[in-house]
């Protein structure tokens, strides 16, 4: 990682704590959309959840299936968003190859908590942020299986999320705060994924794991150490495709949420200019670990998305046998009709390079190790 300023540097001592990446995120919301009580009535009720959620979890100890459980050999797709990570995981956990958390139960991962929360969901769907979502682009709700992302951002602010939605709006750059190059938490977020899941396959009776999480992609070597006996499926796209799709989600949850395209052009630009360079390098990043030996090859499957889209059935047959798993008649049915479903798939999200102030040359020439990499076609983007 390159040098950091000063200011940056301070930054990411201060995000050493919960307090100071709160204080980091409400400084950068204040500045852009001018938001003073709002964000602090978020870190009361924030912090509120976490005690409930600790107390809960204290009590799940005491539940002899809880004891007895155990993650073993999870299955984990990883990937920039708008890779088809999405899709794969909940065909995955709707035909039972393994379990997904729904974003409630990451929100509540407590069992006695869930047990008391299940009968609110209607009620919580209301107002849940997921709501903010575009469908078009990402359908999604409280009761949808999720990126497991999602579970260390509401357990400690912090991650991926934390930048994308929140830090990338500061006075300056402060991707380094949630870049393990600058601060590893990577012991904190495994430890509390183990206990998530482990509470999930109680919860949903699953026998496996099937997550989905692009921060991996930074650093799988740790993970694939961290938990000896998992299988990964690093989902690959044509960056020119992947990029701008991602951008237009991310904005999208912004704009009905701050008024994203409001925002003066400059402070947009910004943005846009830096959460760019984040998907860039998440890229980048794999590649590099891929490209070294760092990664072991024979535990990750390669699954390209052109691939999946116009030969599903031969792209499960590959994850099948990398995973290890028997195919029930059931499960063998449910893949012969989604490869048809997919070849015949067409997206209604729709993005405009043009509208982020890019061009398919400046992609493809800021990921070229993606394509050398992975040997991608140098295609004209697909806009549609």
């Amino acid at each position: 990682m390159s040098e950091v300023s000063p200011a940056v540097s301070q930054a990411i001592a201060r995000a050493r704590s919960l307090p100071g990446r709160m204080g980091l995120a409400y400084t950068a919301v204040r500045r852009t959309f001018g938001k003073v009580v709002s964000p602090l009535i978020t870190a009361v009720l924030f912090a509120g959840l976490r005690g409930v959620v600790a107390c809960g979890m204290a009590l799940d100890n005491l539940m002899p299936r809880y004891r007895r459980s155990r993650v073993r050999a999870p299955l984990v797709i990883v990937g920039s968003p708008r890779t088809g990570t999405t899709f794969l995981q909940r065909f995955l956990h709707k035909h039972q190859f393994g379990a997904g958390v729904e974003l409630w139960r990451m929100l509540y991962p407590s069992l006695l908590l869930q047990a008391v929360m299940r009968p609110l969901l209607p009620l919580l769907e209301r107002v849940s942020p997921a709501r903010h979502h575009s469908t078009a682009a990402h359908a999604t709700g409280l009761t949808s299986v999720e990126t497991d992302d999602a579970a260390v951002f509401l357990r400690y602010f912090d991650g991926f999320f934390l930048y994308g939605f929140l830090l990338a709006w500061a006075e300056h750059d402060l991707r380094p705060v949630v870049d393990s190059a600058a601060r590893d938490t990577a012991a904190r977020d495994f430890a509390w994924l183990r206990r998530v899941w482990r509470r999930n396959l109680v919860a949903t009776g699953g026998e496996r794991v099937v997550a989905k999480m692009f921060s991996l992609s930074t650093r799988l070597p740790v993970f694939l150490q961290a938990f000896p006996d998992a299988r990964v499926l690093y989902m690959v796209r044509d960056p020119v495709d992947v990029i701008p799709s991602g951008l237009s989600l991310v904005t999208g949850v912004l704009d009905k949420r701050f008024g994203f395209w409001k925002l003066p052009n400059g402070q947009r630009e910004q943005y846009i200019r830096r959460l760019y360079g984040a998907f860039v390098e998440l890229m980048q990043r794999f590649c590099a670990d891929w490209s070294s030996g760092a990664i072991d090859r024979s535990r990750v499957l390669v699954v390209r998305y052109d691939r999946m889209m116009s030969d599903f059935a031969g792209v499960m047959g590959e994850i099948v046998e990398h995973a290890g798993i028997e195919l029930t008649a059931a499960q063998r049915e449910a893949i012969a009709e989604t490869a048809v479903a997919q070849r015949n798939y067409q997206s209604k999200h729709s993005y405009d390079l043009a509208k982020f102030g890019l061009t398919a040359a400046e992609i493809r020439r800021d990921c070229q190790v993606v394509y050398a990499t992975f040997s991608l076609p140098d295609k004209t983007a697909s806009t549609a």
